[in-house]
């Protein structure tokens, strides 16, 4: 039997398939089109992540040399808050969906903070920021829909990726997405499951452009054989990315904690099936929905991460490629007092300032490339440790080991990094691919073929970094490090 983990991220679409051992037979990746109109605003183009759904797909199909009537079934994890609206007459993006990096609503949510803050906070688990979906959803509808008076609102659907890929896959006859992804728009009520009509008619989206919630792991639809190579194959599972990954981490149950490091990194904290409210601005969030049951996290996201590698890459060109930060940063003992602070577009948790800006400090004439490469890594392990301070202090758990996945997760300087940083070990699985893997256990849990015990001795352990730092040296680092976060903040304001 073959499921398939279909992995929809913001630089790329990666497919994998799976056999019933859980060991992966083929994947396919399929990168696609980062578009800025202007600073602080970003753009996907959705037939683009469509195509590239697809071609993902195939690749996988033919390294494995299987057809797509062979899965068992399908998985999808997609990058959260990134939206759009589309016509469902014509399946059409009236606009290019919005990410989850762009910041063009960040005045509408200062708005909006003034005098709703608790309020969406209480019922939503999230901080007022245009990081979320309903804002970007508000502003396609407050500027592209009136201009195009020939699209009648009736016909419109607004989701985040998920619902797209589903309405595409299925040939438009699946308008869907999970408690964990409705989570991230800032208009899912965690206490009533629902939509919020109140945040809905504060921010002015009506209901009906919404997607109904269903479970994360459940049969949501088949595919079309017109749309997807000829087979009509179970849709058995929806979820959010992170959610995949604390999921492919076998993190299923209260105080299990991952932290995945892609294009941003993001830390997620089982917390079982209660909600915690963050005292200290991380977020609550739906992790996945099965039966009945809700289970949660506190959710403690950082925007850029292996990002500010590929900055380094593309926008300072002193890398090939990201590998060899590594390389750079073990040619010099420390970074001669360099701090980086990348925040290109704001700082999410701990501080949800959407006007900090990227800030590199301690910059002298002896400053060399390996010295921003390895102030690079150590700023992504520096923003990471953060979180997991607030995280037990909200939780009031006490955290042993950290479980980590994603593609910086191979990087040894930047692992042994982290652990120095948190102050407890850092595990890195055989699979660190896990958002896809997350997503095919949990297809193959929505049609029945396991249970979450048939999954507990799956995880395998590939490497183990431990603390090589006292104390009084962690602590001293961190000071240095919030001195330069300090110095990044309200930029944008001034």
């Amino acid at each position: 039997m073959y499921y398939l983990g279909i992995d929809q991220g913001t630089t790329g679409t990666t497919s994998l398939i799976f056999n019933d051992s859980w060991k992966i037979c083929a994947k396919g990746y399929a990168a696609h089109t980062q578009y800025y109109p202007t600073p602080g605003w970003v753009e996907h183009n959705p037939i683009e992540i469509w195509n590239k759904t697809k071609e993902s797909v195939s690749i996988a199909l033919s390294d494995a040399g299987i057809k797509a009537r062979n899965l068992r079934a399908i998985g999808i994890a997609n990058q959260g808050e990134t939206c759009l609206v589309w016509d469902s007459k014509t399946s059409q993006p009236i606009y290019n969906a919005i990410v989850w990096q762009d910041r063009r609503t960040a005045q509408a949510a200062d708005a909006l903070k003034r005098n709703y803050t608790q309020l969406i906070s209480r019922k939503t688990g999230v901080q007022v920021d245009a990081y979320f979906s309903a804002l970007k959803i508000k502003w396609i509808l407050d500027n592209i829909v009136d201009p195009l008076k020939q699209i009648k609102k009736n016909n419109l659907m607004a989701g985040t990726l998920d619902t797209w890929l589903l309405w595409k896959m299925t040939g438009g006859r699946i308008f869907m997405t999970d408690p964990s992804t409705a989570s991230r728009t800032m208009l899912f009520n965690l206490h009533t499951q629902k939509w919020d009509d109140e945040i809905l008619d504060i921010i002015g989206i009506p209901k009906s452009l919404l997607p109904e919630i269903y479970n994360s792991a459940s049969i949501y639809g088949h595919t079309s054989p017109d749309n997807l190579f000829g087979a009509k194959i179970p849709i058995a599972a929806s979820v959010v990315d992170q959610a995949a990954a604390l999921f492919g981490q076998a993190c299923f149950h209260e105080g299990a904690v991952k932290t995945t490091y892609g294009t941003g990194c993001f830390m997620l904290l089982n917390t079982g099936h209660k909600p915690i409210h963050s005292k200290n601005r991380l977020i609550t969030t739906v992790v996945w929905k099965i039966g009945d049951e809700l289970s949660y996290a506190l959710d403690g996201g950082v925007y850029i991460g292996g990002a500010a590698v590929q900055w380094l890459k593309d926008g300072l060109q002193i890398i090939d490629s990201p590998n060899e930060t590594e390389i750079l940063a073990r040619k010099v003992s420390d970074t001669g007092g360099v701090y980086f602070v990348p925040a290109f577009v704001g700082l999410a948790a701990p501080y949800w300032d959407q006007y900090a800006r990227g800030t590199i400090i301690g910059i002298t004439g002896g400053t060399t490339r390996e010295h921003i490469a390895r102030a690079t890594l150590e700023a992504i392990a520096f923003q990471v440790a953060e979180n997991l301070s607030v995280m037990q202090r909200d939780s009031g758990i006490s955290i042993d080991v950290m479980k980590v996945d994603g593609g910086a997760s191979v990087n040894e300087f930047l692992m042994q990094f982290q652990a120095d940083m948190l102050g407890i070990p850092v595990e890195v699985p055989v699979i660190h691919e896990t958002t896809a893997l997350g997503a095919a256990q949990l297809a193959a849990l929505g049609i029945g073929d396991i249970n979450l015990e048939d999954l507990n001795g799956v995880w395998k352990l590939s490497k183990r970094y431990e603390p090589s730092i006292g104390e009084d040296e962690r602590q001293s680092r961190m000071h240095q490090w919030k001195k330069a976060v300090a110095r990044s903040r309200q930029w944008a304001e001034c």
